[in-house]
């Protein structure tokens, strides 16, 4: 018989691992797999906050079985509709076909759209307060992060705020549930990719969401994804760093992104490394296009204020899997970077151009002249890159 968690009085953890999928949205991948939480409140009546991947549901209504027994759940709390949390909708009305669906506007259309779901529904507003009997569970709209129908729920008398996908993390959870019982710094990497790649466009609503909560007191902070945040752990430090994210904020550090076919533009990469160290950047990524996985540059990309991109001409544009990381950035609004550039040509140039306009349109701030090469490395292009390593040095020192 299961014993799920009780992570508060009578707040139940009955959320699921996945250690099988490669491909989260079959886009990013989950070296150490997924959570998928759900939350079980039981008072005089029984609500459930989420449900899981419909992959998991055998395992999730056997948690909620061993609990509850034959006790019907009164309502059902719909924070997000994205499949691997309202995938089991379906099946959870065939157990419970009294049960109540509570969402807002959005997910109310949602419901219909995924589900067929058109009775038994409950439609709240923003703020709207549902009692449970010894508590109240009331609902902040947190609409754009990340979806149009997102909110979180927040339970009142137990000051327990359940999330939806915002502070969430990539990783399942291997025996521990709460940050105090596990170390929460394994995490801190995963968090930001899966911030930068899942929520990174939506910067402006996480702001708003953020001011929004800023007077409520949090005691637990459950999210759909990854550990339960707790007072006595890391609150503080997963709140400032999506405070820190949705402002495009970063570290002074140096990530360098380039493509190459035969070794020239990576020579320049590692000559430009050389010489920002040379001049005390201290904290440097270095990325090959062809080698790192997108979600895993993004991710640094959010993490570090430089950032220099360099790409051989191909085809009279940009090498193809740069050009990609070019549209990712642009497609999560990133603000706010030091920004060099490098790149190589063998009778017609298109980098210079290209990343010129790219970095125009994202308003970075260009530190250096480019160093672009034709053909072969010769002793100015050196020169040159040892120059952007500087000048990007300085910009980091004095950001």
């Amino acid at each position: 018989m299961y014993r799920p968690l009780e992570i508060e009085k009578d707040i139940y953890y009955v959320g699921v691992n996945d250690r099988t999928k490669h491909l989260f949205e079959s886009l990013w991948p989950l070296p150490n797999g997924v959570s998928y939480n759900s939350y079980l409140i039981i008072d005089e009546k029984v609500a459930l906050v989420d449900t899981v991947d419909i992959s998991y549901s055998d395992v999730f209504f056997r948690k909620i079985t061993s609990l509850l027994g034959e006790r019907p759940i009164d309502y059902l709390v719909v924070n997000h509709m994205e499949p691997d949390h309202s995938g089991s909708i379906g099946l959870l009305l065939n157990k419970y076909p009294d049960i109540s669906i509570v969402g807002n506007k959005r997910t109310i259309e949602m419901l219909k759209g995924y589900h067929g779901i058109t009775n038994n529904l409950i439609e709240i507003v923003d703020l709207e307060i549902l009692n449970l009997g010894k508590n109240n569970i009331q609902f902040y709209l947190t609409p754009m992060v990340h979806w149009p129908e997102t909110m979180m729920t927040y339970l009142v008398e137990k000051k327990v705020l359940f999330s939806g996908d915002a502070f969430g993390t990539f990783g399942a959870l291997n025996g521990g549930v709460l940050d105090i019982n596990i170390v929460p710094e394994k995490y801190w990497d995963e968090m930001i990719r899966y911030y930068s790649n899942i929520v990174g466009k939506y910067g402006s609503p996480v702001q708003t969401a953020l001011k929004k909560l800023s007077g409520v007191e949090i005691e637990l902070l459950c999210s759909t994804h990854g550990p339960v945040w707790t007072k006595n752990g890391s609150i503080n430090e997963v709140i400032s760093l999506y405070d820190k994210l949705s402002k495009y904020e970063a570290n002074s550090g140096l990530v360098i992104v380039y493509g190459s076919m035969y070794g020239n533009t990576a020579e320049l990469a590692d000559a430009i490394a050389a010489s920002a160290s040379q001049n005390g950047v201290k904290d440097i990524v270095i990325h090959n296009v062809s080698k790192s996985h997108e979600s895993d540059i993004i991710r640094d990309v959010f993490k570090y204020k430089g950032l220099i991109i360099g790409s051989p001409t191909y085809n009279n544009n940009l090498y193809p899997a740069v050009e990609n990381i070019l549209s990712s950035l642009q497609g999560r609004n990133l603000k706010n970077r030091f920004f060099g550039y490098f790149g190589g040509f063998s009778w017609s140039d298109a980098t210079e151009r290209l990343l010129k306009s790219f970095a125009e349109e994202m308003k970075f701030e260009i530190v250096a002249d480019p160093v672009v090469i034709k053909q072969g490395m010769i002793d100015d292009a050196y020169e040159k890159a040892i120059n952007l390593g500087i000048m990007m040095a300085q910009k980091l020192k004095i950001s």
